[in-house]
């Protein structure tokens, strides 16, 4: 009964306001996806390409322009990210390594860097310095706060894609409150049911975060913006709070954790995802076809290169997989690999959504990013995490504990450990049982993701930013909107009052003491 009411309640807002607003024809829109990750552009695109099939004018700043020409989509390339980011981060295996600290701090750069350079980008100057005009800017939000100058630019609403999912970076743009209690920080593998000690962790994480943020991060945005942009007025503060009408989170409650979020921010997780698998290259589609005991997909991402592996960790992976029936099929980006076995099949490219929707993958093989486990699980497929930065961390310790997979530790690498995770995959059905009852539960919405993406798109374009959507707790400063201001109130008056009342009183009985203490001297003399 309850799912039927949800059902009934998005459709009649869709159906109203498609009949009451009417539709939205041919709006021009201005979308930014500039990180070098191929993973997070693979997101924005599916919402772009979807958008500019609707038949809105499109034009998208990204490192990944299209090799074909496509109807209403407008490249505006700003290739050459990627390797400011491999001068930054040669090998980003060796962030396993790093400390929580060191890790943040990594990421802070990495987001300066990228967005100072898509900035400077001579494209992007040329844009800026046009006089071209947007119904709608789509920006991604990953530590690129400055980038919210180009919604002040050119006076549109500014809708927010996150590819992470929620975090301080995104709730802080429209006020979604994130407990502390049960939400665990994106950097941490800890899951929302926390002991005593894990939620004292989380809490620090989060005050640590912050001030790096407001100390490290936001000064330096707010730089680069008034650095860029023609008139930056207001300040990047206040673009932070209120520019932004709506964000899109990669996100879905049945692949993370429930959580409260404010009307102006909708859960579209898994939209890049083809509903529809497409045909595999003839020899891909063999391969899968035609291995007896199942084949296992390992990739570690788009952005971490396999054939950067230490040589120690490389050969014990290889002797784990030497030892399996299955055949095994391995990103991997060099022309060779030394030592391969005759079961182990190499490619520096595969297919990976529609490889994982071949109903003869019986496990995968993951670095823990949101992209790979929200495929993984959309196709019932269990997985073995080796997280190495980032949420790949909270990713696979969601995994462990939903019992879909296991976290592999990348230090941790050896053929023992990994043989026995494999063979615990393999050999209990009950990793297979959970993933396909996931993938159950993720399949059943009511609106298709990437449906439900663009119909929010065209609703702040529809209602003109959407202003209505927005939470009065955007306007309250921190005391306001924790209520400090009136608990201390509370506890604070009756506190005073009574404090007062007290001096009142021993003032006046000391009072009294005194002119005894005199009037009995006077009798003695």
């Amino acid at each position: 009964m309850r799912l039927q009411w949800t059902v009934t309640a998005v459709l009649l807002v869709m159906v109203y306001a498609c009949t009451v607003s009417g539709p939205v024809e041919g709006a021009k829109i201005l979308a930014i996806f500039p990180t070098s990750s191929r993973s997070h552009y693979i997101v924005g695109s599916a919402l772009t390409k979807e958008l500019a099939r609707r038949g809105h004018e499109v034009f998208v700043i990204n490192p990944f322009p299209q090799k074909k020409p496509l109807k209403n989509y407008h490249d505006i390339d700003v290739t050459g990210s990627a390797d400011i980011v491999k001068d930054l981060v040669p090998n980003l295996l060796a962030m396993a390594d790093q400390s929580i600290w060191e890790s943040i701090t990594l990421t802070y750069k990495f987001g300066q860097i990228l967005t100072n350079y898509t900035l400077q980008h001579p494209n992007v100057k040329k844009l800026i310095a046009s006089n071209e005009k947007f119904d709608l800017i789509i920006m991604e939000s990953f530590l690129n706060d400055a980038h919210l100058g180009f919604a002040h630019h050119f006076k549109a609403p500014c809708l927010v894609m996150s590819t992470f999912g929620a975090s301080r970076w995104t709730n802080d743009m429209v006020g979604t409150p994130s407990p502390i209690s049960y939400v665990p920080h994106p950097f941490l593998s800890f899951t929302d049911r926390m002991s005593f000690v894990q939620r004292i962790g989380n809490m620090l994480m989060a005050i640590m975060d912050t001030i790096l943020g407001h100390t490290l991060d936001f000064p330096v945005q707010s730089a680069m913006y008034e650095a860029s942009f023609p008139d930056p007025k207001p300040p990047l503060e206040e673009l932070r709070r209120h520019a932004v009408s709506l964000v899109l989170l990669n996100n879905h409650f049945s692949l993370s954790y429930p959580r409260p979020y404010v009307p102006n921010m909708i859960e579209v997780g898994g939209m890049h995802v083809n509903r529809k698998p497409n045909p595999l290259p003839e020899d891909i589609q063999q391969v899968l076809d035609n291995a007896p005991h199942g084949v296992i997909y390992f990739s570690m991402g788009s952005n971490i290169q396999s054939s950067q592996l230490p040589v120690e960790k490389r050969e014990a992976i290889l002797r784990a997989f030497a030892k399996l029936k299955q055949t095994v099929l391995w990103k991997w980006e060099d022309e060779t690999l030394p030592n391969r076995p005759d079961n182990v099949i190499v490619k520096a490219w595969w297919p990976q959504d529609d490889v994982l929707a071949h109903p003869n993958v019986r496990l995968f093989i993951t670095h823990g990013g949101l992209l790979s486990t929200t495929e993984s699980m959309y196709h019932g497929v269990p997985v073995i995490g080796i997280p190495v930065f980032g949420d790949q961390y909270l990713n696979m310790a969601k995994a462990e504990r939903t019992g879909y997979g296991l976290l592999l530790p990348y230090q941790e690498i050896s053929e023992e450990r990994l043989s026995r995770a494999i063979n615990q995959i393999l050999g209990d059905a009950r990793y297979k049982t959970v993933a396909q009852s996931i993938s159950a539960r993720y399949r059943d919405q009511p609106v298709e993701p990437l449906e439900l993406a663009a119909f929010w798109v065209e609703y702040v374009i529809r209602h003109r930013g959407a202003e209505h959507l927005k939470s009065a707790g955007q306007e309250l400063g921190f005391l306001q909107y924790h209520g400090i201001d009136v608990i201390a109130t509370i506890i604070g008056v009756p506190v005073l009052f009574f404090y007062l009342l007290f001096k009142l009183l021993c003032g006046g009985q000391r009072s009294k003491n005194t002119s005894a203490s005199v009037s009995t001297k006077k009798k003695r003399n």
